[in-house]
């Protein structure tokens, strides 16, 4: 199976070099592409470096702003479909998503339609360093945004999935808003809309050991109301009985 691994990059300049090592190393049919937003740190320009050094197995796409985390992956997901990809994975470039997960998600593409991540099923777990209040905001975000839209998935905010290509092209791309972290919500809820064969795999979420959390007030504003939005604004598309395998 060709994978391509979409990862948006802003900053990111102290990790993409040992992670894209990391990705390359595993066992799979696998090129990278590099989703960057001009970012301050010269991580673009690190990445187009190491992109030179990689036989073709790596694309650096060049943004010349900060534009968002949704708009990237749509960018990606694209890219990857209109140059072949059986299937397009997608992860943080901070290591809270542990490359070597990816060939158990990758192998479960032979019976789903969707491998997600999740630190919410039995084997996963997010950092043991977070406080209390960080670990509650993180689990209240799921539980929150699973109620409201009835969604069987256990993370839905998680941004590490897989997605087999056909999957990718019978989804609305073209209709996906979201910008920030209400991104993964909104794609979660239209796999679950349109019936896709979903499945969890556990994996340990650590805490980023280089850079600055994207993470802001901002954007969980943004994610609390879109849950709301997105109610209305797929309720054309017809419920199926999407199912966790």
């Amino acid at each position: 199976m060709k994978i391509t691994v979409v990862i948006p990059t802003y900053n990111e300049a102290g990790n993409i070099s040992s992670l894209v090592k990391a990705l390359l190393e595993l066992p799979l049919e696998l090129r990278i592409l590099v989703v960057d937003d001009h970012s301050p740190d010269g991580c673009g320009e690190l990445a187009e470096s190491i992109a030179r050094e990689t036989g073709g197995r790596m694309l650096v796409i060049h943004r010349a702003d900060k534009l968002g985390l949704g708009t990237a992956y749509i960018l990606g997901f694209t890219k990857a479909l209109e140059q072949g990809a059986q299937a397009v994975a997608q992860m943080d470039a901070d290591f809270s998503h542990p490359p070597a997960k990816l060939v158990e998600m990758a192998q479960a593409l032979t019976e789903v339609d969707v491998a997600m991540g999740s630190r919410y099923v039995p084997g996963g777990g997010v950092d043991q360093r977070w406080p209390i209040w960080r670990k509650g905001l993180s689990a209240f975000g799921n539980f929150y945004a699973r109620s409201i839209l009835g969604l069987p998935i256990r993370d839905v905010t998680g941004g590490y999935r897989i997605w087999r290509r056909e999957t990718l092209l019978n989804m609305p791309l073209d209709r996906v808003r979201s910008n920030g972290y209400a991104f993964q919500v909104e794609m979660a809820y239209l796999a679950v809309r349109l019936g896709f064969r979903i499945r969890e795999i556990p994996f340990y979420f650590a805490d980023r050991h280089w850079g600055k959390s994207k993470m802001s007030w901002f954007i969980q504003r943004e994610a609390a109301l879109r849950v709301w939005q997105l109610r209305r604004e797929y309720s054309d598309l017809h419920r199926s009985s999407a199912g966790l395998f």
